[in-house]
């Protein structure tokens, strides 16, 4: 992110508030997902569920009369109040200590940790930082920390900049590509409830948002990170980093990448023109 000039950390009150959810890994959300992620998703045994399928549990839900223009729920009552409009993911961490099976009912805990206010030469950022808890009858099966990032809104008539290919960018060591179409984007917001226009209604991301096009989903970016890690890792996948570094745009085929030699435990998201916009590691 660009440099600061003023960072101060309101909601006080907030920090350390907890909520519960429960959701299912039903046969229904197994098939749908892998119908989606197909030969992406690394191997799992007979009755794993596969990588990533828990950040399609437990949606936020709310009725059509609660959501704001940009879809997602105006009045997130689990969430701090924040004065800015666009809400996106902007990282995270998590840790598998014990894999998903199919039929298990998951039971999340999810923890404020912090809030902080930036203002800098991007303008007003607020960032809030969740710490989330899997739980099934077993124990807890995902340890995770999600980065939230809110921005002002869209300026109209202004774009939202892309950044050159960067010039030190190493060649990959692996690389698959997939093509982001308006269906695979789809598909993953109705199966993962998120109502987020950017994703699907075209005239609203580029003529209200500014982007090129539909943004690819982040979750939908660090899923298929996630995958390659644990297909070309072949120790335990420890802990499992990821940030966003700049939208993606659908109907661009995405390369997802692997890094080599002492960088074997990089992996990035980049676009043809060489445009990196999710990198993550492993430890």
């Amino acid at each position: 992110m660009a440099s600061t000039m003023k960072t101060d950390k309101p909601f006080a009150e907030w920090i350390g508030r907890t909520s519960v959810s429960e959701d299912a890994v039903t046969e229904r959300l197994n098939e749908s997902y892998k119908a989606i992620f197909d030969t992406y998703l690394a191997p799992v045994p007979d009755g794993v569920a596969p990588l990533g399928i828990h950040w399609c549990l437990s949606p936020a839900i709310a009725t059509m009369s609660q959501l704001g223009e940009d879809g997602h729920p105006a009045k997130n009552m689990s969430l701090p109040p924040v004065p800015l409009p666009r809400r996106m993911w902007a990282g995270g961490e998590l840790e598998i200590l014990d894999p998903l099976q199919i039929g298990d009912k998951v039971r999340r805990t999810s923890t404020i940790q912090d809030v902080v206010r930036k203002d800098g030469r991007t303008g007003d950022l607020w960032f809030v930082t969740l710490g989330h808890v899997y739980e099934t009858e077993r124990g807890p099966a995902v340890r995770e920390r999600q980065d939230l990032v809110y921005r002002e809104a869209a300026k109209p008539g202004a774009k939202v900049a892309i950044p050159s290919a960067a010039p030190e960018s190493e060649p990959a060591a692996a690389s698959r590509t997939i093509e982001t179409s308006p269906t695979l984007l789809f598909r993953y917001s109705a199966l993962t409830f998120n109502g987020h226009r950017i994703h699907y209604d075209l005239p609203y991301a580029t003529g209200v948002e500014g982007y090129d096009g539909l943004v690819v989903h982040g979750p939908i970016q660090a899923t298929l990170l996630l995958n390659l890690a644990a297909t070309s890792e072949s120790a335990s996948l420890g802990r499992f980093s990821y940030r966003g570094l700049s939208p993606a745009i659908a109907g661009n085929r995405l390369a997802i990448c692997r890094g080599s030699g002492e960088k074997s435990n990089q992996y990035w998201t980049e676009s043809g023109e060489g445009v990196r916009h999710m990198q993550a590691s492993t430890s």
